[in-house]
């Protein structure tokens, strides 16, 4: 078992937009014989980008998975890839897979550097402890700078790159490597796309680069072993390749450095070295901690290791709809096996469910096999219940692995089907859609009876209603796209609320009393505590009211926008031996939800976004007034090669037809990209605006 997970890796390829991330995948495809033909993005015929949407666009929209094989060192290894999408409105895509990926490829654009995305990314493959390998792609382009970008990874993303290769020239003239470990040159045949890869001698007029490079290289590997920084100290040229790939490996899995290669995937030149390095730096299954998760038996923490021979558990990652066998749910195995046929337990929702098949895929065709083991990733068919984020397990030795954590959407959609006949078809559309995105959220609203769509951004809700309508045959009309705001309290309220209703027969009694606070952290959602002493109030009681709670903070206090976060701490109450039962609890607690939120001062927050601006120098000015007009704080200007970054944080109220308008004032000339930061709260003057159109009246602000 050992030996098999020796030679296996998960990995993740991920990057900026337009970073080349498809292009280093299709020829990882194509020079690992997955593929016999090279797939292009600019064509429409990459293999990973398989939807419709995806080659019209030509951009990735859904992460997709393959295995290849690569043979290295005579040996023959087994990769697990997942190819994430760039855009930001996509991001649950990488979310989801760094958090059950060993390794990831950060790919970065030559010219273009540590993008904004780029910068996301890393922070998310930081929180799931994912060591990482850099690929600078893209060499070939005009204002590609390896150093540049090697000192941006530096400066922005706070880690130490380490080359392992620096280029043969740049731009029109990048014409190989050098192998800084191997100290020798190498070209890729152009005739071969490729596959021919010649070695050579370093050129004349690099030699002095080249040694400086490679002493730090060493430099670095050596120091953390004692004895071989002696030997290197002594005699660098002494110091043989094995022991620094170990010890490059070895910092490179603690996270302490990532190793940096270069190359341009469209000109096929350096996808082999990648993939060489992608076996000897990224981690195998049990090279990473063992995963650990709490038995909700016992209620205590337990952990799992990548052991065939241990009890069965993984983590579904994703949930998908294919079109002839319905839902299907990709999986990570930690630990243990899991046969064709089998029964597992779901221990999010204490059911069981039978897989009847299960498969490995390659982008969106199905291979079947008959088990899954520790260390793999697979696809099960004939799932009925299983959501994002369960864990799958044996049910003799349950456990409950930490779930992915999804950003809040932060734009909405009012949408209609243009046919009456449609509107059973279109919510069971929205409904399998969302099942298989979580950012992607559906609401009724109870004044209006219209069905609110929310999602990431304005691309991210345009996919989904062009899928509705390839997919699900389904014309929809769209509103104007709004802000999905939250509300907040900013005071703390105690509120003692008696529900009482006799009719006759048994009635309804419950007694609480309960302190609404607002919670400092940034957590979304509800902090519930209950401090009931002496069984005032029933255990059983305790979830009613928590219930209760929850399902009111979907509505909050000023114009029906969910709660952002609260505390609520239930500090006492009474009961009736007859008239009181759950759901008198569940009643008490929404009436005193309502009451004490709005004596709270409840506010308004919207979301900010995190802008980058590239533009030529001449238009800075324009680009920064503008930004002052739409209530943006400029955070930074900086100089990139031939051009000027502007950096600032903007409301998303203010953004709506942003890309248009900048086109117009720099000529077309500048490009932008906008993210999620945070929620923040709306100004009085922007409030009483949205109240007005929402409700049609001004609630005066009130101060704390």
């Amino acid at each position: 078992m050992s030996d098999k997970l020796q030679h296996t890796r998960n990995i993740g390829i991920a990057a900026h937009i337009d970073a080349g991330k498809t292009t280093t995948t299709e020829r990882i495809l194509y020079y690992t014989g997955k593929n016999y033909k090279i797939g292009e993005v600019h064509e429409g015929s990459a293999t990973m980008d398989w939807m419709v949407q995806e080659q019209e666009r030509g951009i990735t929209i859904t992460s997709a998975a393959t295995t290849v094989y690569w043979n290295y060192d005579n040996s023959r290894y087994k990769i697990n890839i997942i190819d994430t999408p760039g855009h930001v409105d996509f991001t649950v895509e990488v979310e989801r897979s760094l958090r059950i990926l060993d390794g990831a490829i950060a790919v970065f654009c030559g010219v273009g550097g540590v993008e904004p995305q780029s910068e996301t990314v890393w922070r998310q493959a930081d929180r799931y402890k994912v060591p990482r390998i850099s690929f600078i792609n893209k060499m070939d382009r005009t204002g590609a700078d390896f150093f540049h970008v090697v000192n941006e990874i530096r400066e922005k993303l706070g880690t130490r790159p380490v080359p392992i290769q620096i280029p043969i020239g740049a731009e029109d003239n990048f014409a190989g490597v050098i192998d800084l470990i191997k100290n020798k040159a190498y070209h890729w045949d152009p005739e071969t796309l490729g596959k021919d890869i010649y070695e050579g001698d370093i050129p004349e007029d690099m030699m002095e680069m080249v040694q400086k490079y490679r002493n730090e290289l060493i430099e670095g590997a050596a120091e953390e072993n004692e004895e071989l920084f002696a030997k290197f100290l002594e005699n660098p040229a002494s110091i043989k390749e094995e022991d620094i790939h170990l010890e490059l490996r070895k910092a490179t899995l603690q996270r302490r450095i990532t190793p940096v290669l270069c190359g341009a995937a469209l000109r096929n030149i350096g996808v082999q070295s990648l993939l060489d390095a992608v076996i000897n730096y990224l981690p195998a299954p049990y090279d990473v901690e063992s995963i650990s998760g709490i038995n909700p038996y016992t209620e205590k923490q337990e952990a799992r290791h990548a052991d065939e021979n241990e009890p069965f558990s993984a983590l579904a990652f994703k949930i998908a709809t294919d079109p002839f066998v319905g839902r299907i749910a990709f999986f990570r195995v930690y630990s243990g096996t899991l046969k064709a046929g089998s029964t597992i337990y779901n221990a999010n929702t204490g059911k069981k469910e039978r897989i009847s098949r299960i498969v490995q895929m390659h982008a969106n065709k199905q291979s079947p096999v008959e088990q899954i083991e520790a260390g793999d990733i697979g696809v099960a068919i004939g799932i009925k219940k299983i959501r994002t984020g369960d864990t799958l397990c044996d049910d003799k030795h349950p456990i409950v692995l930490e779930t992915i954590a999804f950003p809040e959407p932060v734009v909405r959609v009012a949408v209609e089907p243009k046919t009456q006949d449609d509107v059973d078809k279109m919510e069971q559309g929205l409904n399998k859609l969302a099942e298989e995105d979580p950012t992607f959220t559906i609401r009724v609203d109870d004044e209006t009876g219209q069905t609110i769509i929310s999602g990431m951004g304005e691309l991210h809700l345009d996919v989904i209603i062009d899928r509705l309508k390839r997919e699900f045959n389904i014309e929809l009309t769209k509103g104007t796209p709004q802000v999905a705001y939250k509300e907040a309290i900013r005071k703390t309220v105690r509120h003692r609320e008696v529900y009482k209703k006799q009719t006759g027969g048994k009635g309804k009694f419950a007694d609480v009393d309960i302190e609404f606070s607002p919670v400092d952290d940034n957590s979304i959602g509800l902090k519930f505590e209950n401090h009931v002493q002496g069984g005032n109030i029933p255990k059983e009681y305790i979830p009613a009211i928590e219930k209760g709670i929850r399902e009111s903070m979907m509505n909050g206090i000023i114009v029906g926008y969910p709660l952002f976060n609260l505390k609520a701490t239930v500090l006492d109450g009474s009961t009736h031996s007859v008239d009181s039962d759950a759901m008198a609890f569940e009643i008490a607690a929404r009436q005193a939800f309502r009451k004490a939120c709005n004596q709270a001062l409840p506010v308004l927050l919207e979301p900010i976004m995190r802008l980058e601006v590239v533009t030529p120098e001449e238009y800075v000015g324009d680009v920064t007034a503008d930004l002052n007009k739409r209530r943006g704080m400029l955070d930074d200007v900086s100089s990139r090669i031939g051009a000027q970054v502007v950096k600032g944080k903007v409301p998303l109220a203010e953004m709506f037809g942003y890309v248009t308008h900048l086109r117009s004032i720099t000529s077309g000339r500048a490009t932008s990209n906008l993210e999620f930061s945070h929620y923040a709260q709306t100004p009085p003057e922007v409030q009483n605006e949205v109240v007005y159109k929402i409700k049609g009246y001004i609630s005066e602000p009130r101060e704390v």
